[in-house]
């Protein structure tokens, strides 16, 4: 009877140690990627080029505003170089942001609302582990459209898009 009750013990102790185990990680996670994506938001800002695409996979993928924007890692950096070589990329301030974590706590996505020279955007965005450390792999950036506004919006990008649609159709 004795060592059952030990036994069991030792079983309810050992699990606890897991859940709690699992709960730091969570927490320690989300404080890491909260960090992570805010430097790399904040080296944008300063036009840091090598801290802003280090925070990246090397596979990542950035899609812009227009629809013609899908960058691999490699024509994004193409893209950058000249603004960050200005001194003046971007400079994007997070409003409102919720992380998500897949069960093993290898992938993680994010969506966040952001004040910008476009005034609020929506950036959301997947990191995974590379190298044991966190890494922007997929992100995009759409700007909002307030549903009263989506009229007038819609025809003034009516003809551009229009013309779009069609050569996406053709392909």
């Amino acid at each position: 009877m004795r060592h059952s009750f030990y036994g069991t013990m030792i079983v309810i102790l050992f699990f606890s140690a897991c859940k709690e185990s699992t709960r730091s990680i969570a927490v320690d996670d989300n404080k890491i990627i909260n960090q992570l994506i805010h430097d790399w938001h904040k080296a944008a800002a300063d036009a840091n080029y090598d801290d802003y695409f280090k925070r990246m996979s090397s596979d990542a993928v950035f899609i812009g505003t227009d629809p013609t924007e899908n960058w691999p890692l490699q024509a994004f950096k193409l893209f950058c170089k000249p603004h960050f070589d200005k001194g003046k990329a971007w400079n994007f301030r997070s409003l409102d942001r919720h992380i998500y974590f897949s069960q093993d706590h290898t992938i993680a996505w994010f969506d966040e609302l952001l004040d910008t020279q476009m005034k609020i955007c929506r950036g959301s965005g997947v990191l995974k582990k590379e190298n044991g450390e966190w890494k922007i792999a997929h992100y995009v950036l759409s700007m909002t459209i307030p549903n009263s506004n989506t009229k007038v919006v819609t025809a003034l990008k009516a003809n551009e898009e229009s013309h779009l649609i069609d050569s996406l159709i053709k392909q």
